[in-house]
């Protein structure tokens, strides 16, 4: 391996890869990829980096002898309080067929060797590649991954089970016509009762963060700040959309979703405790999965439901409700871990675990 800058030379099964280090400001080819790939996600571009701009950010081009980008990679740093360390995490990376081995090989390499510059320890990626990829599995052992234990819930930093709307080129009265009838009759009752949905940008993310403050408070989970909602938005452009529904003039519900390449994912949603009769969650989703359609995606993206599908489940309620969309229902491999610096990587978790002991 040649190291000049930011430029890794591999020679893999023959034939050389060339890997490009990239910063946020000069990702556009990176994020064109994985706006191209049909294995890319939003979450692996430079825009989520600037959403998350309290993360330090680097990327990665993979191309093969020929120069043709083959695969790229997002990677996120996080430095460990009070110690010299950082995490690395590539959301829903890398980007690359699930069969290159020798892209995804090129493409690690280079990120453990960026990642000698911040002293990591750590690269965690959590591909959204399905559980039964044996193939992909097989290709990550081999560059040292070891497979966290599979949870049942959101115990995850990304959704291990979502569900999603396959859409195949599907008209809107063909998509309409496969959900089930009781969600179809919802959607009814709210044009029914003219809940208005208007789409809007980041000046009315202080209004959904309201309405979203309600639904924390309500279900019992995690609240992101009113600048966090307005700042997707902003950093997606017409990429990122916020969906209120109105009832009588009164915003009662909202929702946020991505577009990227051809898919489409519901990433926040929020309902008032009042006016839930007039259903305007489903018209919601509706619009959003048409929004879909006219962009002609593959897939629309529900995210995350639990992993135990069983009436007994408290989240059962939030399964029934997506996966009556006509929505499949898929179980990812997870979070996989290689570790760089072993000696580090146990100093944090001794850390870790006395931080929790004081708390």
């Amino acid at each position: 391996m040649e190291y000049n800058g930011i430029i890794y030379n591999y020679v893999l099964r023959g034939y050389e890869v060339k890997t490009q280090i990239v910063d946020i400001n000069n990702a556009s080819l990176l994020d064109s990829f994985v706006e191209s790939h049909e294995n890319g996600h939003f979450l692996q571009t430079s825009l989520w980096a600037r959403v998350k701009d309290d993360w330090k950010w680097f990327g990665v081009i993979c191309r093969n002898d020929s120069g043709e980008i083959t695969g790229t990679l997002g990677v996120l740093l996080r430095k460990i309080s009070k110690l010299p360390y950082h995490m690395m995490y590539a959301p829903r990376g890398p980007v690359c067929n699930f069969d290159d081995k020798e892209t995804f090989a090129a493409l690690i390499a280079a990120a453990k060797e960026e990642g000698k510059k911040y002293n990591a320890y750590e690269l965690k990626i959590d591909k959204d590649v399905p559980v039964d990829n044996e193939e992909y599995r097989a290709i990550a052992l081999s560059q040292g991954f070891k497979f966290k234990e599979r949870t049942i819930n959101f115990e995850d930093f990304q959704c291990r089970y979502v569900i999603r709307i396959h859409l195949n080129g599907r008209t809107e009265d063909e998509v309409f016509a496969a959900f089930h009838s009781d969600h179809r009759r919802k959607i009814r009752i709210a044009l029914k009762n003219n809940v208005e949905i208007k789409i809007h940008g980041s000046e009315m993310a202080d209004v959904f963060y309201s309405i979203m403050k309600e639904t924390c408070e309500r279900d019992g989970f995690e609240l992101r700040s009113a600048a966090y909602f307005a700042k997707i938005l902003d950093c997606f452009g017409d990429k990122a959309r916020l969906y209120m529904a109105y009832y009588e003039g009164r915003p009662i519900a909202g929702a946020i979703s991505v577009l990227w390449g051809d898919k489409v994912w519901y990433f926040y949603g929020a309902s008032s405790n009042s006016d839930r009769k007039v259903m305007p969650n489903y018209l919601l989703q509706w619009e959003m999965i048409k929004w879909a359609i006219e962009n002609n995606c593959r897939i629309y993206d529900f995210r995350g439901v639990a992993g135990v599908i069983d009436e007994s489940n408290p989240l059962f309620g939030l399964y029934r409700f997506k996966h009556r969309f006509d929505g499949d229902y898929v179980e990812f491999m997870g979070e996989m871990d290689l570790i760089t610096k072993p000696a580090a990587a146990k100093i944090v978790a001794a850390s870790q675990e006395i931080l929790k002991k004081l708390r």
